[in-house]
């Protein structure tokens, strides 16, 4: 593997883990199967999707560790980020940037 395929992985990962934290926490907030948690896991899959193919990092298989362990932890971090929330504001929604927004209101 070259230098700059590892900075690409590294940077799509990025991506991917930054592009699941409002899904992670949009999906902590709604019933665990519904529509919207269906919805919040699987929105995330097409625009990562373009991110391969547009970063030219194709589909091997080490790639899939990186950018499925970015995926989970993006949707891990959510969930951690609407507890934290909660904690501190009393009106939590399902929409992380609604939620900052009021918050930085008050």
């Amino acid at each position: 593997m070259s230098q700059l395929l590892i900075i690409k992985l590294l940077l799509i990962s990025l991506a991917v883990w930054l592009i699941n934290i409002p899904f992670g926490y949009w999906r902590t907030n709604v019933k665990t199967f519904s529509l919207q948690w269906f919805l919040a896991v699987h929105i995330p899959v097409p625009f990562i999707i373009g991110l391969r193919l547009i970063s030219d990092i194709g589909f091997a298989w080490y790639t899939y560790i990186f950018l499925v362990s970015a995926f989970f932890l993006g949707q891990r971090t959510g969930t951690f980020v609407f507890k934290r929330v909660g904690r501190v504001y009393d009106e939590v929604s399902s929409c992380l940037v609604i939620d900052l927004v009021r918050m930085a209101k008050t």
